[in-house]
């Protein structure tokens, strides 16, 4: 499994890393103005309903189901019920696309209303959501494709395939001169993509001879399984959309800049999300599913004891980083061009406020495989939408006093009580069991990020002096010397301490 882990973390990160290039070309040819927010809703929209149509609800339906066909009568069956949902989802999505483009100034006025009185931001919005949003009938065929391959243990291209989103977006804002605007020219660029990434998984789920081919959709067995799944993961999935739309919506009643300072920081922060968090799951739902169906619970929760062991000791050091020096790490990665101080000193806040939420977002797939191995999606809808309820309301109270801190706050207070409550469930049903090696990773994985945040936090300044002998890379000098230090003090203190506790968390 660790195996697994490491190739799609390796795709991710190459993903992120990619990513953060699109970021930095964004941050130097927009900045963080009327355009940025404009083109960031709509980047957001089209993300926003995908996340509820597919990615996590979608399969946690379809994997459980699909292995399961595949188990009891052979890849055959498992690929018409493949073909019968792939032919359900083209429509439903030719659908949703027909309605948002008729209605796109209707939705943008939901969804950003704080742009309604700014005809100019408000206008540029509804064009480049025009622009971008076929990219979710694109990318929804994309996570079905995904699903099909990594139930075949198969990860590389669906891990792989958001890089080409970067690659189009950077592409688009090289060429920005021959569009109206920038943001139209990164607004196309997330149109191309969508092609490219549905043309990069199905070559590969066609090379292996997995490929769906479209079925007449029939309520079979399987089918009504996986919709009887699918409809509680449903309701999950859109009531965390939910408290990403209240995200969008109160930012654009802020003034001008909010809403791209909750974007640059999102973007730091999802790194690790999906580096880690994000790759851990997609592993670790089909390894549970699997030594589950074989009976072998007791292999199952060992796997999920090694994934949430591991997930901690690689995601605690960056949240102790973006508490620690926020401002530098956003200055030094996007300060330059169009990007100011300024508005590093301002996604540095709201970077700083979702660190505190990051432990918890990287858990939660860890969490939520307890259930959805089991083919329950029902059950952690309860956990989603009571920290989403707990969210939105920190939101409204929060935003006022914090302005968009007060965002990524209420968002690390939902996701804790999110990811307490699967656990809490998950444990009155011995569907997890915890154990003697989990706690030991855990306290040395903390003692870690604390010493590390000491450590960077008592080496700042004389860490800033010696960058200081190279202006022209001096925040970036300054950045890179902190976290060399940082690392060294993380690194042996885990490996000491894992070692000492006989706590072994890569394993055949």
């Amino acid at each position: 499994m660790l195996k697994k882990i490491v190739s799609v973390g390796g795709w991710t990160l190459l993903s992120r890393v990619t990513g953060f290039a699109r970021d930095v070309t964004m941050a130097a040819v927009l900045g963080a103005g009327p355009v940025t927010d404009a083109f960031v809703v709509a980047l957001r929209l089209p993300n926003h309903f995908r996340a509820i149509f597919g990615e996590g609800a979608f399969n946690a339906a379809f994997i459980p189901t699909y292995a399961q066909a595949r188990a009891a009568r052979g890849d055959g069956d498992a690929r018409i019920f493949a073909g019968r949902i792939t032919a359900l989802v083209l429509a439903v999505q030719l659908l949703v696309l027909a309605a948002a483009l008729a209605f796109m100034p209707q939705l943008v006025g939901l969804l950003a209303p704080g742009f309604v009185d700014d005809p100019g931001r408000f206008d540029l919005t509804v064009t480049l959501t025009r622009i971008t949003f076929p990219y979710l009938l694109f990318v929804t065929l994309v996570t079905l494709l995904s699903a099909v391959l990594n139930a075949h243990d198969r990860f590389a291209a669906a891990a792989g395939a958001p890089i080409l989103l970067n690659v189009s977006l950077v592409a688009g804002l090289l060429l920005a001169g021959f569009f109206p605007s920038a943001g139209h020219a990164a607004a196309w660029g997330v149109a191309v993509a969508g092609v490219l990434e549905l043309l990069l998984v199905w070559w590969d789920a066609a090379a292996r001879g997995i490929a769906p081919k479209l079925a007449r959709p029939t309520l079979d067995p399987d089918v009504r399984k996986f919709f009887k799944t699918l409809g509680p993961a449903l309701v999950g999935s859109a009531g965390v959309q939910i408290a990403m739309f209240a995200d969008t919506i109160i930012a654009s009643l802020l003034p001008a800049g909010a809403v791209s300072s909750l974007y640059y920081a999102d973007r730091l922060y999802q790194l690790p999300v999906g580096v880690i968090g994000i790759a851990a799951g997609t592993v670790l739902l089909p390894e549970m599913s699997r030594r589950i169906a074989e009976g072998d619970v007791a292999g199952a929760h060992r796997s999920q004891n090694r994934a949430v062991g591991l997930v901690l000791v690689l995601a605690l050091p960056a949240a102790a980083a973006f508490v620690a020096v926020p401002d530098l790490i956003m200055y030094a990665l996007f300060g330059r061009g169009a990007f100011t101080a300024a508005d590093a000193a301002a996604a540095g806040a709201v970077l700083a406020a979702y660190a505190t939420a990051l432990p918890a977002v990287v858990l939660i797939r860890a969490g939520l495989a307890s259930f959805h191995a089991r083919s329950d999606t029902a059950t952690p809808v309860l956990a989603s939408l009571t920290g989403v309820a707990v969210n939105v309301a920190f939101k409204i109270v929060l935003t006022e006093p914090l302005g968009a801190p007060g965002l990524a706050v209420a968002t690390a207070i939902g996701a804790w009580v999110n990811v307490g409550l699967l656990f809490v469930l998950a444990r009155r049903r011995r569907w997890t069991a915890p154990d003697a090696m989990l706690g030991k990773t855990v306290a040395v994985s903390l003692a870690g990020a604390l010493a590390l945040a000491g450590a960077v936090l008592a080496l700042r300044e004389p860490a800033g002096t010696l960058a200081a002998r190279l202006p022209s890379l001096e925040a970036e000098t300054h950045l890179l010397l902190l976290a060399g230090a940082g690392a060294l003090v993380y690194g042996a203190l885990v490996l000491v301490g894992l070692k000492l506790a006989r706590v072994r968390l890569a394993r055949r």
